[in-house]
């Protein structure tokens, strides 16, 4: 038997790649280099009130350096909270390169939000995007997914059923339900050839880490170094390909043995 990587012929959505040096990005890339056509979405909005900024050109180049390796390339600028989000990606994805079969479920809000502090503004702003977003898209994609095997949703966590997160309190409580959402949603679309899994990467360099910070993690490392986008990439490449179908409903941590 051979087994392969290859993700030719493969449509996937990948959401939340705004940034070169972000996860989204990277993953963009893992599976742009196994054949995959690649559309992404990205928040302006978002990323301008992040410390990291707007980056406007990154968008332009991500897209250019996936069409220089040999595949399709869309993009779009998506706010998840909106009602009509998912509907108007799943038909632009159709329209310009075809129906999917991979959908990475990358895009996430996240702002500091403490017991004393959080409001009702912030704790639904993270629900409409971590939450009602992602269980939307991922129910859309599989009604449309009609191959019969092959069909892959993979979500990201940040491993808030491993210990608390202080001062992340609307973040902890949303991004933990993707881990039960996943779960379920796995057995529900088995029958049309659909894996399902969730994948918390563990504290990852995508530059919000700043000099005295990444001292104080890099010995909580066992291989001494703090996880970069490309780790959790090749992890889920190898999800989205037909050597894991048998993986599903599973929440995998793949952050290098990081000590909590």
């Amino acid at each position: 038997m051979t087994y392969t990587l290859n993700l030719n012929g493969k449509i996937a959505i990948v959401t939340g790649a705004s940034r070169k040096a972000g996860i989204g990005a990277a993953i963009c890339h893992a599976l742009a280099d196994a054949g995959a056509d690649i559309f992404f979405t990205h928040w302006s909005s978002y990323d301008r009130a992040m410390p990291w900024g707007e980056q406007i050109n990154d968008q332009h180049v991500l897209k250019e350096e996936l069409i220089r390796k040999g595949v399709r390339c869309e993009h779009c600028e998506l706010d998840l909270a909106r009602t009509d989000s998912v509907q108007n990606l799943l038909r632009q994805v159709s329209n310009t390169l075809g129906t999917p079969s991979i959908l990475v479920n990358n895009a996430a809000y996240s702002t500091s939000t403490s017991f004393d502090k959080i409001s009702e503004e912030e704790l639904d702003l993270h629900y409409f995007i971590n939450v009602r977003g992602t269980t939307l898209l991922s129910a859309a994609f599989a009604k449309g997914f009609t191959n019969g095997r092959g069909g892959r949703i993979i979500n990201l966590t940040s491993g808030q059923s491993l210990g608390p997160m202080p001062g992340e309190l609307a973040y902890a409580a949303t991004k933990g339900a993707i881990e039960a959402m996943t779960v379920t949603l796995s057995a529900e679309v088995a029958s049309k050839g659909i894996t399902v899994n969730a994948v918390n990467p563990g504290p990852t360099d995508t530059g919000w880490i700043n000099d005295e910070l990444r001292e104080q993690l890099k010995s909580r490392f066992g291989f001494g170094r703090i996880g970069n986008p490309e780790d959790i990439a090749r992890l889920i490449r190898f999800l989205a390909s037909d050597d894991a179908e048998w993986i599903t409903g599973q929440i995998i941590h793949s952050e290098g043995g990081f000590k909590r």
